[in-house]
This record gives C-alpha cells, sequence and structure tokens, in this order.
C-alpha cells in the first residue's frame, strides 16, 4: 500500500468529479500557474488512490504540466459496482480511454500508471493509444506479480470473503512491521483507515486476481505503430517485480529507463521530487503537439 505524506492537496490542486462518457470520477486536478505544456492522466495502483501522487503535483505543476490523478472505478472516493465482473481489464481500460478523453479536451495527453496502473494503463493503450502521446509504467513489470506477492493477495482476498472491511484492515495493521508504528507516515493513520474502508471490496477482488494472472503483453505493446514512447521507472529496489524484470522489460520495449535512488516500489512517494524530475524530462522530451 503507498502511503502518501498527507491527503490535503496542493494550493495548485483542487479535487473535483471528472465528467465523462463512462461516469464521473474522483480527480484532483493540478494546473500550472503559466503557460501548459500538456496535460498528464496518472492512475493509482493496488489499493491506492489519486493522493498516491499528491507530494509529486507541485512540481509536476512547476514544470509546466496539467496533471489529473484519478481514482478509477471502485476505487476510494469513486464508487463502483459491486460485481467483480465489471471490474474486467477491458472495463478498466475503456473507463481510463474515457478520462483521457474529457482531460485531453481534443489533445493527446501523457499517461501514467502506478503498479496495478500501469497495466490498466497498458490494456487502455492497446486498446487505443490514438489519445496517448506517451506512457509512463512506474513500478509496473510485464506479467503476473512475484509468488510472495500473489500469496499476500490471496491472503486478502480470502479475507475479503469472510470479514467486512473493517475487521480486515485490523487484520492488515496487526502484520505491519514493529517499527512502522513510530513513523507517521506509515503508522495507525486514519487518512489511509478511511481510505479503505471506501475501496469496493469487488475491485479489489477483480483487480487482486488480475494481478496473480496477468499475461505478457509486452510484445503487444513493442508492435504498436506508430511505436508509442515508454518510459520504464521503478526505485533500486521492488518486491513486486524484481527490478531485473523491469530492466528487461524496458530493453524489449525500447523504452527510456529510470531507477530512483533510495525508493522501493512506491517512488512516487519515496522520493516524489526526483520521480516528477524524471517524468517531467521524459515529457519534456516529447512535446504533446509534435
Amino acid at each position: 500500500m503507498s502511503r502518501p505524506p498527507t491527503f490535503v492537496p496542493p494550493s495548485c490542486a483542487h479535487a473535483r468529479p471528472l465528467r465523462t462518457v463512462r461516469g464521473p470520477f474522483a480527480v484532483l486536478d493540478a494546473v500550472p500557474s503559466g503557460p501548459v505544456k500538456g496535460t498528464a492522466l496518472l492512475l493509482p495502483g493496488y489499493t491506492g488512490s489519486k493522493e498516491d501522487f499528491i507530494a509529486m503535483l507541485e512540481p509536476l505543476t512547476a514544470a509546466g504540466y496539467r496533471v489529473v490523478a484519478v481514482d478509477g472505478r471502485g476505487q476510494y472516493e469513486t464508487s463502483g459496482p459491486s460485481d467483480q465482473e465489471s471490474y474486467a481489464r477491458r472495463e478498466l481500460a475503456l473507463d481510463v480511454l474515457a478520462q483521457a478523453e474529457a482531460v485531453g479536451e481534443g489533445r493527446r495527453v501523457h499517461l501514467l500508471g502506478h503498479s496495478l496502473g500501469g497495466q490498466i494503463a497498458r490494456a487502455a493503450v492497446l486498446e487505443d493509444a490514438a489519445p496517448f502521446r506517451t506512457l509512463t509504467l512506474m513500478s509496473s513489470g510485464p506479467a503476473e506479480v512475484t509468488p510472495e506477492q500473489r500469496q499476500k493477495i490471496k491472503l486478502l482476498s480470502d479475507a475479503l470473503g469472510v470479514m467486512d472491511m473493517d475487521q480486515v484492515w485490523q487484520a492488515m495493521r496487526a502484520l505491519d512491521p514493529p517499527e512502522d508504528a513510530g513513523d507517521p507516515w506509515r503508522g495507525d493513520r486514519d487518512d489511509l483507515r478511511r481510505r479503505w474502508l471506501r475501496h469496493n471490496p469487488a475491485q479489489l477482488l477483480a483487480t487482486g486476481r488480475q494481478l496473480s494472472t496477468e499475461p505478457d503483453r509486452v510484445g503487444e505493446l513493442a508492435a504498436l505503430h506508430p511505436p508509442l514512447p515508454v518510459h520504464v521507472l521503478s526505485g533500486e529496489r521492488d518486491d513486486t517485480w524484481p527490478v531485473p524484470l523491469l530492466d528487461a522489460m524496458a530493453e524489449r520495449l525500447g523504452a527510456h529507463r529510470t531507477r530512483i535512488g533510495g525508493a522501493e516500489h512506491s517512488p512516487n512517494t519515496d522520493e516524489p521530487e526526483e520521480t516528477a524530475a524524471a517524468v517531467a524530462a521524459f515529457w519534456d522530451a516529447h512535446p504533446v503537439d509534435a
């Protein structure tokens, strides 16, 4: 679970509903004070939310980008149906295409997805790459997660079958490492609990299964014509997809590759300033109007 330092957006951003042809989505919409180079759509990971990008919003807007971080259907402040079929990968990809249409206003957008969000972003691009200028896969691998992570997802899914969301939260907190208790970014924070309680269990069950069974679609992405510039970004360590696996994926894609020193699976919260700088530099190299 990504743990943002705060759930309070900076002054450059405001929370609002994004109206799309597939319904409303809760977003943080951050706008530069000066000229806008382009618009970016940011997708959070499993159990995450738009707030996972909150520490990147100011540096990205300072670099000249409008940034829209979104809660997908069933995530935090975006409602979703209670049937798991509604969270099929293609359904989530079509949501992203609708979001891109709504924020792009006729121009291509930069697309970034963290972890699960990266695999959803990839599915959206493979559905229709036309709305996008670039794709950044942040800590998001080529196929299913590691066996250890699959086991954790299974434990969570089993718990969701017999407990309510609050009971599952308490069980997860009991398993936190003892050293996390004294860390204000990782302790028993009520904002993280509130976010967890508002997730739709059907979304967690469906997307958890997807993370555990995702096929390798790197070849499809590499075969896009015209090609889409891709950026593979990660921390220097990752227990969800090993860093050498991400290196190999970047090579297969001919992608730009960035490792963020001092970061693990969530460079967006571990090292947000350095991560934002790397992301903005990649976007700068691929202007929206080019």
